[in-house]
């Protein structure tokens, strides 16, 4: 019943989005050495969650109702590296991933603290502690 909550659908979410952009976190770092290699990351999850719930416009009341009935699909997409393309082609840049390494973390952080607020706010107003 409550995970049909916005909020909470949102959350999760970004932790779904946070972990999708850490495992190409991985496979660039673990691609770093291949020849011809790109760097890969997602677009952010503002961009995602908008396009996917169609800019809040229409809320739908039921599956398929006044909606798109097609699947959103999240895509990688090349990134231009932190540093300059080797000679053998491969634009990964190990300083970079770690950074954004980093910054994936704390978004997933961030979706967690989310969730629990939310959490807290609505057994505060069922009386429950």
């Amino acid at each position: 019943m409550f995970e049909k909550l916005e909020i909470f659908q949102m959350a999760s979410g970004m932790a779904r989005h946070a972990a999708s952009r850490q495992s190409l976190v991985a496979q660039n770092i673990a691609q770093a050495d291949t020849p011809g290699y790109k760097a890969r990351d997602l677009q952010s999850f503002a961009d995602t969650y908008k396009t996917q719930s169609g800019g809040m416009k229409i809320r739908a009341t039921r599956a398929g109702h006044l909606m798109d009935t097609t699947a959103h699909s999240t895509t990688s997409r090349i990134i231009a590296g932190d540093g300059s393309e080797s000679p053998n082609g491969n634009n990964v840049s190990l300083e970079g991933e770690m950074m954004r390494s980093a910054e994936i973390s704390g978004d997933h952080k961030r979706a967690l603290a989310i969730y629990q607020s939310s959490m807290r706010m609505l057994r505060s107003s069922m009386g429950r502690r």
